[in-house]
């Protein structure tokens, strides 16, 4: 069996992101998983001699709806190749006045609004509570806003990510709801990819790209499928400049709680864990479940 190669960063492409510019010594792995196949093949390569395993959510030429994504086969294949952070670059729309199109946001808190999406890789046996009170780990988020900082782009560090089931866009009424909860930006793909990173012991943390307003906004235009491609093409060309500025930054140990999550998760007497179960999580519980 050929051994599958080890990488420490991973990259989720969001709309408009389908490739990574500029990789050498490029080659494409296909993993299969428990969860049935990831969105596409992982390309693995060099980004100015430093190792980063991109996956494009929605597959290569956008062909998966939100809802369709096969989150837990992205995440669980990511962790085969031993990734320890992911960084997720997702297009938004905006709900405050000073987020304006065009502009980053680092969110470091999360409204989920999904229907049914499966988020736990937990269950048939095997019951684990991971703390997911701050949803995105804030090591990783802080040295993504200080990369997105370094490019020509206005950066806003904090806010929350309302995450909605879609593929519809808002309505006025609900745009104005969320606005009136405090978030700050709208998008689809956030959950499951947060909770389950968490459970996988990964960092995760997302660079959100704002293309429109949203529904709420008066004077600007609603948001549609053509107003979002207009912006997509600079914020996906800033996104990687974001990406190549930060990942210089991360070859150091990981200081946060993340890669610990599942420590005082885990509450199924182990003598009790279907071996079933075990197999099926794999890497995820191998140094808590022998």
């Amino acid at each position: 069996m050929t051994a599958i190669p080890q990488v420490k960063i991973g990259v989720l492409g969001g709309t408009g992101l389908y490739d990574m510019e500029g990789l050498s010594n490029v080659r494409e792995l296909t993993l299969t998983t428990p969860y049935g196949n990831p969105s596409d093949t992982i390309t693995i390569g060099e980004l100015d001699g430093i190792e980063v395993a991109f996956l494009p959510r929605h597959g290569r030429g956008h062909r998966l709806l939100p809802a369709e994504i096969p989150a837990r086969a992205n995440i669980h294949a990511l962790k085969q190749l031993g990734v320890e952070r992911i960084v997720s670059v997702s297009a938004v729309g905006s709900l405050r006045e000073e987020i304006e199109p065009l502009h980053m946001v680092v969110p470091d808190q999360l409204i989920d609004r999904t229907k049914g999406r499966a988020s736990t890789f937990f269950g048939d046996g095997l019951v684990a509570h991971v703390a997911f009170g701050d949803p995105f780990c804030p090591e990783l988020g802080l040295l993504l806003a200080e990369a997105a900082n370094n490019t020509e782009a206005t950066v806003h560090h904090g806010g929350t990510y309302l995450v909605m089931e879609g593929p519809a866009f808002s309505t006025k009424a609900e745009s104005k709801l969320y606005q009136s909860w405090g978030a700050s930006v709208i998008g689809m793909t956030a959950i499951p990819e947060a909770k389950l990173a968490r459970e996988a012991e990964i960092c995760y943390a997302v660079l959100a790209t704002a293309t429109d307003y949203d529904a709420w906004h008066e004077v600007h235009e609603q948001v549609t499928v053509e107003i979002v491609l207009a912006n997509l093409t600079q914020n996906v060309y800033t996104s990687q400049q974001a990406l190549r500025k930060l990942l210089p930054r991360l070859q150091n140990i990981r200081h946060c709680g993340c890669g610990s999550a599942l420590g005082h998760a885990l509450v199924t007497s182990m003598d009790l864990i279907p071996r079933t179960t075990i197999d099926r999580l794999g890497p995820l519980v191998s140094k808590y479940i022998s």
